[in-house]
């Protein structure tokens, strides 16, 4: 069985578009009839996000830890104990393609990083098309990249418990996985064949993430900043 876990806090308005989308990938011929499950995790939301997963038939996890690495390792626990041979993450701002989990069990390795795509950067205003621009030139969406998304990140149950799994950060939960993965000698296929689509929010709700990036390339463009690095 292949498991995907959706850490969400407060997502009702995202939330509905991923979950069509793994609907889709769920169903993808090539995983050839393979069980997929799917969990979101529900972490400290007080809107309709519960609501949104019922409607879309998910199962749901509730915690109150308002920590995305607590949420992630919550919900792959939960897959690991119904016997998950593979786990797989996105985010509720994302969108995966229909060939998602079967590319990443193609590559035939103990854990993949993929890249990501923005396809509407109009929630920036005036900022949209040259943070557009900026993106085009700037990230590496291709084979061999060595980017780290939550969004877009899948691992086998064995390589995930020898890493020690997720741990309870608030930011860069991600990046602490892949780097617990390559000191335990996980083979890491860097790829850009499993594809999403994820937002380019402003309302980040992992701080120092890939929306508070965004936000910060802007004030370095505006000049209201200096050139820092996020820390994710």
């Amino acid at each position: 069985m292949i498991g995907v876990v959706i850490p969400a806090h407060n997502e009702e308005q995202h939330l509905g578009q991923a979950l069509q989308a793994l609907d889709q990938a769920r169903h993808d011929p090539a995983l050839e009839g393979e069980s997929v499950q799917v969990v979101v995790v529900l972490d400290s939301c007080t809107d309709g996000t519960a609501s949104v997963a019922a409607r879309h038939g998910a199962a749901t996890l509730v915690v109150e830890a308002r920590n995305v690495g607590s949420a992630r390792a919550h919900g792959a626990t939960h897959m690991l104990a119904a016997g998950a041979r593979w786990l797989a993450f996105t985010d509720a701002d994302t969108a995966v393609s229909q060939t998602w989990l079967s590319a990443q069990l193609a590559l035939d390795a103990d854990a993949v990083c993929g890249s990501i795509g923005v396809a509407d950067w109009s929630v920036h205003g005036a900022h949209a098309a040259w943070l557009d621009t900026h993106f085009q030139a700037t990230y590496t969406d291709r084979d061999g990249h060595r980017h780290i998304h939550g969004a877009n990140l899948g691992v086998s149950a064995q390589a995930y418990l020898r890493a020690g799994g997720f741990q309870a950060l608030a930011c860069s939960e991600d990046v602490d996985l892949v780097r617990a993965l390559e000191r335990s000698g996980a083979r890491i296929a860097w790829s850009a064949a499993p594809r999403v689509v994820t937002s380019a929010r402003r309302d980040a709700r992992a701080k120092g993430g890939f929306g508070d990036a965004l936000l910060n390339a802007v004030a370095v463009h505006l000049g209201a900043l200096p050139p820092v690095r996020p820390c994710c």
